[in-house]
């Protein structure tokens, strides 16, 4: 019975599913994880907020975007960089669609109901790096919709 029991605790947990490489619309995911988690609070209302922006974007279901977001959130603890997520999509998306971008990380942002300066700092710093005009930055902040 002992064998048994030491058995039992001596599997290994299955390996994880690898990452896979961010692309613009799995850097978007990231960029919205991490602008909920600015502010050390990611609470349901920025989850649901998320999981609607990625359907809406990609023509998922509420199934398939929460597992969206969850690859999201996988890549957010392993990618630090920004940066680097907000220059993809610059790289790949025409300025209407980084417009939206910016639109969809305010919505992220305010999803809470509380106004936050790190979350709107990130924000604001994705907005230079997606190389959004200031008069445009004012516009997708004030059309972020939150329902």
């Amino acid at each position: 019975m002992f064998e048994h029991l030491k058995s039992f605790f001596d599997r290994k947990a299955p390996a994880p599913k690898p990452l896979p490489e961010p692309d613009a619309k799995l850097a978007l995911g990231v960029l919205l994880v991490r602008t909920a988690w600015a502010d050390q609070a990611y609470l349901f209302e920025e989850i649901e907020q998320i999981d609607r922006i990625l359907a809406h974007d990609n023509g998922l279901n509420p199934v398939e975007a929460a597992k969206m977001r969850a690859t999201c959130e996988r890549l957010a603890h392993e990618i630090h960089d920004d940066m680097h997520m907000a220059e993809l999509i610059r790289e790949s998306v025409d300025y209407t669609h980084r417009q939206e971008t910016v639109q969809s990380l305010w919505a992220v942002a305010r999803a809470d109901g509380i106004a936050d300066e790190r979350e709107a700092a990130l924000v604001e710093l994705i907005e230079s790096t997606l190389g959004i005009e200031p008069q445009d930055s004012e516009a997708a902040r004030m059309q972020a919709v939150i329902p």
